[in-house]
């Protein structure tokens, strides 16, 4: 299977609301303040009325369910949806935990980006499928973007 980069897209979470154990696992929801975007293709901010909701399952797999408004630098909107899985070693992850700076070969990370917009330019978006590998820092994570050709 062939890809190509598309983006890297960094996002800043701000003050996670601990929803707490519901029937499958954990919820968290974590607004997401800012952040930025950019690749060959386009490049742009990360709109404030953003969020990631997430559930730590019994077997200890974090599902993520990202939800982001994208404003390219031109002015179009784009809708992202992104949905992952993060696991990995009891010791990587009580790190990531608390906060720190973590190789990400150390750990699973991976999600399905999923693009919706109106605008011509980026129509494209709407044709294509996505993965992406995170990388999840103090301040909110990034993910590197990959087109599947």
């Amino acid at each position: 299977m062939n890809s190509r980069f598309l983006m890297t897209l960094q996002v800043v979470v701000v003050g996670p609301q601990k929803i707490g154990a519901v029937p499958h696992g954990v919820r968290v929801t974590a607004p997401i303040a800012s952040g930025q975007f950019e690749g060959p293709r386009l490049r742009g901010k990360v709109v404030s009325a953003s969020g990631d909701w997430t559930l730590l399952r019994a077997d200890g797999v974090l599902e993520l369910d990202l939800r982001l408004t994208l404003e390219t630098d031109d002015g179009a909107l784009i809708d992202m949806r992104s949905f992952g899985l993060r696991h990995g070693p009891p010791d990587v992850i009580a790190a990531l935990a608390r906060g720190e700076k973590v190789d990400p070969s150390t750990y699973y990370f991976r999600t399905a980006p999923r693009f919706e917009t109106g605008h011509s330019k980026y129509a494209f978006l709407n044709r294509l499928l996505a993965v992406a590998t995170g990388d999840r820092r103090p301040e909110g994570p990034i993910y590197t973007i990959d087109e599947i050709l």
